[in-house]
């Protein structure tokens, strides 16, 4: 009964951090008629400045039209401070089948042991941004899983705080109380500032789920900040919001393909099958891994392949 009443919790944060990825980009597109086309042309300048294309690209499907094909995509949180790149808290692969209309959404554990492509070593799969940035993790996801990713969407989590302030401030209901960075957050709704919204996100020791906590409240605070953006008396605030996405997001989607995507692909809410990387905690030389078998890996890589439509 827990694990039935676990995955639908999963599913609907899953669902969340789908919204997020497509209204991010999409939704401010969605204003009064009087304010329609400068934010479409603010958007666009926006999304022209995220850009940042991969330099060896797996070779990306049609996403329009009948021809359009099945898209994977690389959800990258990351912990980038002056002067530290930093490492990805947080990756989630999207795969998404506009045929079927159905998605796959997962997490790779942080400290997944895997091979890191360009460094000829195993270590946990977040230190793969460490050591060569996007294009060393998107690299080694793909030999993780053994399928190519088509798109990936970089964020900085320390952007949270900025995105928060530009919109107000959100909600959120803290489900138990803990103290985090000289911050006290009681049980029940919670109105959170920006410094206060980030240290939420980040507390993990605490927490009895451990980074799965974490995640949970991350992406409630990513769903605030996404409601908190759709009211109408929020429009003004754009310009605040766009300025911290700039600065912020990176990703290899053209402002042609945020479209498309958004346009071809979004009926595949209707149909999400999320699900855990099975593995198991080890230490090896007194470092904490999580280890996936090779049947495992096996097993999930076949599954993301034929929702890929790859022979």
């Amino acid at each position: 009964m827990n694990s039935r009443i676990q995955r639908k919790k999963n599913k609907g944060s899953l669902k969340k951090m789908f919204k997020m990825i497509i209204l991010f980009f999409c939704l401010i597109l969605i204003g009064t008629a009087g304010y329609a086309f400068y934010l479409y042309d603010s958007v666009k300048e926006t999304a022209g400045e995220m850009h940042e294309p991969l330099s060896d690209p797996s070779e990306k499907p049609s996403i329009k039209g009948s021809g359009k094909g099945p898209i994977s995509i690389l959800l990258m949180g990351v912990d980038e401070r002056p002067g530290d790149r930093g490492r990805s808290d947080t990756m989630i692969v999207i795969t998404v089948n506009p045929n079927e209309d159905s998605m796959y959404m997962f997490n790779i554990p942080r400290d997944t042991r895997t091979e890191i492509i360009g460094k000829n070593k195993q270590d946990k799969i977040n230190h793969a941004y460490a050591f060569g940035g996007t294009e060393m993790a998107v690299k080694t996801v793909e030999n993780f899983l053994d399928i190519p990713i088509h798109y990936y969407i970089k964020v900085n989590m320390e952007s949270f705080k900025d995105i928060v302030n530009a919109v107000g401030g959100v909600n959120v209901n803290n489900k138990f109380a803990f103290n985090q960075n000289g911050f006290n957050f009681n049980k029940g709704e919670l109105h959170l500032n920006g410094d206060k919204a980030l240290a939420y996100s980040r507390m993990r020791k605490r927490d009895p789920k451990g980074d799965l906590g974490r995640n949970a409240r991350q992406q409630q605070v990513i769903k605030a900040v996404i409601n908190e953006g759709a009211k109408v008396s929020s429009i003004t605030k754009f310009d605040n919001v766009l300025d911290v996405l700039s600065e912020n997001v990176r990703t290899n989607m053209t402002f042609k393909e945020m479209k498309s995507i958004q346009a071809n692909y979004k009926n595949a809410r209707k149909d999400i099958n999320s699900f855990e990387v099975q593995g198991q905690g080890q230490r090896i030389n007194s470092i904490y891994y999580y280890i996936v078998s090779e049947q495992e890996r096996n097993k999930l890589s076949n599954k993301l392949k034929e929702h890929l439509e790859i022979s």
